[in-house]
């Protein structure tokens, strides 16, 4: 019952106007409106009069006759009528041909009804007018009150729609903007060079698919765009462009969503300084927390760990001073002194081995405990690449193999953790250089990629979408002539978790006679069995993934790391 009332009440609450030529006609009309609970406020009978009773009474829906007393018809009145007030109209007429038709669809009526007129299809199709009047002012609404500027074109190019915030960014009144080409209303330029850059709408027409600010449309990567406004002025936009379609799929015209990026870009810029301050500010303390850890994890295990390897490293340097102050070596044969000497490298070697492999664990202690300190700030790929690979092209050369290096030079600064990335590399380094063969090759490669994600809608009725992008970078670090069987990947980052390569490369054991103990530092760091362990928790640490790939006698490591890390990250 409550539900028929509030049905009653809102159809009584609807007030019509009537613009009907022929009296009687008017006043049967007015009786069926009324008869099912409509308010009719007047009747008007020429165009002239139908605009002034509109204007003057605000009626709720027009039911408008085509064929009017006076010059003027019907189809003309509600034309002015929805331009200046925005009332819906529902033509009411019995003239049905192709022209009229045409003519009356160009106005947008709300609906088209043939006389005579029935009382449930007049009702239909006020109901329906109605509905569709509400959703539109609704989308209309949204559309006119939205933080960012809203930019409408058909297929041609030719504006459409603009908002209030639109107008406001361009310089462009609408009523001016309508119709005009797109290029001669939005005028955008590279922020870094002054030219001018290609409209992200017309790359969304071409594409058929949503076009970023920036994204394809300036000649570098990571270039910003600006607006020149209607008097000249430049102003820093971002956002996005996508193309409109309709039921069959078509191709329609596009959407552009765009706001002033200047407030964005210095609270960018002053949230990295903040984060930098921040990040000073904490970094004494979680100094001191990590030397805490650090000693007193030391303090728990050094009768278990260190305290015996120091006391073997000091043994060794003590053997060798005593045998040779006795002169030992020298009187012992020449293979008997070959094998003491050997045997006594094999002890410093594996000694080391084990106190790396304490700090290894203490590192990773820290980390999990999330009070690794990071120093974020601005990288050159470039530059670090280059001098991390320079420390390595002695070893390849050394084992035959072939470093490769493949870097763009117009790569964007990546902000983050320049320490934990260096220890990133050089550990897969390490891990390549270890285990490929001689004659085959390692390379590194470096990529800068736009991420973009799927289409998220804007609005449940609106049909606009929009769509987000993550900038990151992939480094990429491969060695030939090495397989890891795909059973084995999926552990290849546990801690001591040792996998089999090819028996070619199988190392020896350190008391084979042809085994070379190594000299280089990378061989003497690594091998403890939580390198690639700690490279992902490293990666992690500067929110960034690891994986690794492997088949056809070629393995890959591929780093993935985000442009700059996001500011509320602690580390």
């Amino acid at each position: 019952m409550i539900s028929i009332c509030s049905q009653t009440n809102k159809i009584q609450a609807v007030r019509v106007l009537i613009v009907e030529d022929e009296y009687i006609l008017a006043i049967n009309l007015q009786e069926s409106l009324e008869s099912l609970g409509y308010t009719v406020v007047d009747i008007a009978d020429s165009a002239e009069l139908a605009i002034d009773k509109a204007t003057e009474l605000q009626p709720n829906l027009i039911l408008m006759d085509i064929r009017l007393r006076g010059e003027e018809d019907g189809i003309h009145a509600a034309a002015k009528i929805w331009q200046n007030l925005q009332i819906p109209i529902i033509y009411v007429t019995g003239h049905s041909d192709k022209s009229t038709v045409e003519r009356a669809t160009l106005t947008s009526p709300f609906g088209y009804i043939l006389k005579p007129i029935r009382e449930k299809e007049l009702y239909v199709a006020i109901q329906t007018a109605l509905n569709r009047y509400e959703r539109e002012q609704f989308l209309s609404s949204v559309l006119r009150f939205m933080g960012d500027g809203v930019l409408v074109v058909d297929s041609q190019l030719h504006i459409k729609y603009m908002n209030p915030v639109a107008e406001a960014l361009t310089g462009w009144q609408f009523d001016d903007a309508q119709d005009r080409n797109l290029t001669e209303v939005v005028q955008l330029i590279d922020e870094q060079t002054l030219n001018s850059i290609q409209n992200p709408i017309i790359s969304a027409i071409q594409k058929q698919t949503t076009v970023y600010l920036g994204d394809g449309v300036s000649p570098t990567v990571g270039h910003r765009i600006m607006l020149i406004t209607k008097d000249g002025t430049m102003i820093p936009v971002a956002d996005s462009a996508t193309p409109l379609r309709n039921n069959n799929g078509d191709i329609t015209g596009a959407v552009m969503v765009f706001r002033d990026d200047t407030q964005r870009r210095l609270t960018e810029e002053r949230n990295l300084s903040a984060e930098r301050n921040r990040q000073l500010e904490i970094q004494m303390a979680e100094i001191q927390r990590f030397n805490q850890l650090k000693e007193d994890f030391l303090a728990s295990t050094s009768n278990e760990m260190r305290t015996p390897l120091s006391n073997i490293k000091m043994a060794i340097s003590m053997l060798e001073n005593v045998m040779n102050q006795q002169g030992l070596l020298k009187s012992a044969t020449a293979s008997t002194s070959a094998s003491v000497s050997r045997y006594l490298g094999i002890l410093r070697y594996e000694c080391e081995r084990e106190l790396t492999l304490v700090d290894d664990l203490i590192n990773m202690r820290i980390i999990d405990t999330e009070g690794y300190p990071l120093d974020i700030t601005y990288i050159h790929l470039q530059s670090l690449l280059s001098e991390i690979i320079n420390s390595f092209q002695e070893i390849t050369q050394a084992q035959k193999q072939i470093l490769q290096v493949n870097i763009s030079d117009d790569l964007p600064a990546l902000v983050s953790d320049k320490s934990i990335l260096s220890q990133i590399i050089s550990e897969l380094l390490i891990n390549a250089c270890k285990y490929t063969p001689p004659g085959e090759r390692i390379t590194v490669t470096v990529h800068f990629e736009q991420n973009q994600k799927s289409l998220i809608p804007e609005d449940a009725q609106s049909g606009l979408y929009r769509a987000s992008s993550s900038p990151y970078f992939q480094i990429i670090i491969n060695n030939s002539g090495v397989e890891i069987p795909s059973t084995e990947q999926s552990r290849i980052f546990e801690p001591f978790y040792r996998f089999t390569y090819n028996k070619t490369i199988e190392k020896l054991s350190v008391f084979d006679q042809s085994y070379q103990i190594p000299q280089n530092d990378y061989q003497r760091t690594s091998g403890t069995g939580l390198g690639l362990s700690l490279v992902k928790k490293l990666v992690q640490c500067i929110q960034g993934t690891v994986e690794v790939t492997s088949g056809h006698s070629l393995t890959t490591f591929i780093v993935q790391l985000p442009l700059s890390l996001s500011a509320s990250y602690s580390g």
